[in-house]
């Protein structure tokens, strides 16, 4: 049986930067395990490839969600990147650490070392901010953070429409100011995606100390008593079992990751008993806790130059195509969105609790699952609420590995979480429709000028919900029963075992969750160094 130091489960936005970390030392022997293939791909490397990932049946889990009653029994799609990189080499690229509230609150639910001040270390050395550094924003670090190369005339006129209802401008939501409004940042560098594998491991995937397997399927982590002690994998029809002589980490994100430990013999009795599956660890909390963001969309047809929607069409788009690959500019190398207002549901709350996102085009899904931008100009905008207080959770369909897990959001279970939503969805409209966005706006598409009350925005709610795939919480960390790691992000009850993910965070971050997934990476790669556990006796077979 091979033996590493260290065994890494997911080679995703947190599982990569916590391999960097690993690999830096020359005496630590690393294997990091992906289940899909390598990310070296032209769509996936061209920022406006992220819609040829959304659906891709090799890249992405394409994981559903169950029928949900609060949603005319709709399933949900949740797409998850399946490849070097995980999400980061499919999403949107958009960058937002999150207000520093968020990691206050924290760790003030008992995570001494994850407030907002023992993170800002790790965000300023984790990136390159293209633009500038000072006391909020590094260079020199991996991950590239540009502002976008093409900034639409409406999407500075969506800042100015909503600075005219009082929302602030902030000039970087990442920086000294995060509630606002003003222009995104994302993970690209030169035009290309700059994923956490690009960012982290790529540099140094020939180091000897390195082993990277790739279309490796973990099925099991193998103890020995409460002691982590390697996993059991299915790679190309057979199964192998290795050995860690310090720990094994999990970084599979919130889905996999909570699937694994049960798997393993971690987690509520009755989840395990449910399935057969030996107890290794009683451990209540994993699989619970589940949060996403929920949002609403709407479109607008707008003037000719508010949209770049007839660039990407026809014979336009083949321009647009010629002129990527010979400077890596124009709209293929944009993010997702633009723009992102956060603002206050209403004037009670401490900080915003709404992110509305802007973008100068559209799109509708054809029915083979490709997402297709629509003929005519049009902008669009979304809103949800950040700190959702629905919660869900993570089960077994079975005790098969390859089998996927029974996800279960719980959307617009919340009262409060539906009443944000409809204020934001109205908030989202009046910007719209303020001067000098108005004057750019033909007519309202998608809900459409009908749909005007509580119960009609409601009722859009229901039936044209979704979600961007934020998902976390399903091992959070903490100090109460159902806290599945502690702060230095070790499995409760175990020895030599790990969480190191989104599925960590008590409660969702305001804003895009890639960012505080990558610094989950950062801070507990460096934890894993600082406490290196001596390697462990492993017998040969």
């Amino acid at each position: 049986m091979e033996t590493y130091d260290y065994i890494v489960i997911g080679a995703g936005s947190a599982g990569c930067a916590v391999t960097r970390a690993l690999v830096d030392n020359p005496e630590n022997k690393v294997l990091l395990i992906e289940a899909g293939p390598h990310a070296n791909r032209f769509w996936v490397n061209t920022p406006a490839g992220m819609a040829t990932m959304f659906f891709h049946k090799v890249l992405n889990w394409n994981f559903h969600t169950e029928p949900m009653p609060n949603l005319q029994n709709r399933r949900m799609y949740w797409a998850r990147g399946k490849l070097l990189g995980g999400s980061s080499s499919i999403n949107g690229m958009i960058y937002i650490r999150g207000h520093p509230k968020d990691f206050d609150y924290w760790r003030d639910q008992g995570n001494p070392g994850w407030g907002y001040d023992d993170l800002l270390p790790y965000f300023k050395k984790m990136e390159h901010f293209e633009r500038r550094s000072d006391e909020w924003r590094g260079q020199g670090g991996p991950l590239w953070v540009s502002d976008p190369v093409v900034k639409m005339p409406s999407s500075f006129d969506f800042i100015e429409a909503a600075n005219s209802l009082q929302i602030p401008v902030t000039e970087d939501m990442n920086g000294e100011v995060h509630d606002g409004v003003g222009f995104m940042q994302h993970t690209i560098r030169d035009g290309r995606r700059w994923s956490a594998y690009k960012a982290f491991v790529k540099p140094v995937e020939g180091r000897p100390n390195l082993t990277i397997l790739t279309e490796a399927h973990v099925r099991k982590i193998t103890f020995e008593g409460r002691t982590a002690t390697g996993v059991e994998i299915q790679h190309k029809g057979q199964r192998k079992r290795f050995a860690a002589a310090r720990e094994v980490v999990v970084s599979s994100g919130a889905i996999n990751s909570a699937q694994l430990l049960l798997l393993s013999g971690v987690g509520p009795a009755a989840e395990l008993g449910r399935h057969g599956i030996e107890m290794v660890h009683e451990s209540p909390g994993v699989g619970e806790n589940l949060q996403d963001h929920f949002y609403v969309h709407a479109g607008w047809r707008a003037t000719e130059d508010s949209s770049y929607n007839r660039s990407l069409r026809g014979l336009r788009k083949y321009w647009q195509g010629f002129k990527y690959l010979m400077t890596h500019k124009g709209y293929l190398a944009l993010g997702a969105s633009q723009v992102a207002a956060f603002v206050k549901s209403n004037p009670g709350e401490d900080y915003a609790d709404l992110q509305i996102s802007f973008r100068p085009m559209t799109f509708d899904f054809h029915p083979s699952g490709r997402m297709v931008v629509e003929s005519f100009p049009g902008v669009g905008a979304s809103v949800y609420p950040t700190r959702p207080k629905g919660r869900g959770r993570i089960t077994l369909r079975s005790a098969d590995p390859m089998e996927k897990a029974v996800c279960d959001p719980n959307f617009m279970s919340n009262e409060d979480d539906n009443i944000a939503l409809m204020r934001g969805f109205r908030i989202m409209r009046q910007i719209v429709n303020a001067e000098p966005m108005a004057r750019r706006i033909l007519g309202e598409e998608l809900p459409g000028p009908l749909v005007q009350t509580d119960e009609e925005i409601f009722g859009y709610m229901r039936s044209h919900g979704a979600t961007p795939q934020h998902t976390v919480g399903t091992c959070k960390m903490g100090r109460d029963a159902m806290a599945v790691v502690d702060e230095r992000l070790r499995v409760r009850g175990l020895d030599r075992l790990r969480v190191i993910d989104a599925s960590i965070m008590p409660q969702l971050t305001s804003g895009n969750t890639n960012s505080p997934s990558i610094v989950i990476g950062v801070k507990g790669g460096d934890m894993l160094c600082a406490d290196k556990m001596p390697r462990r006796p492993v017998p040969s077979l």
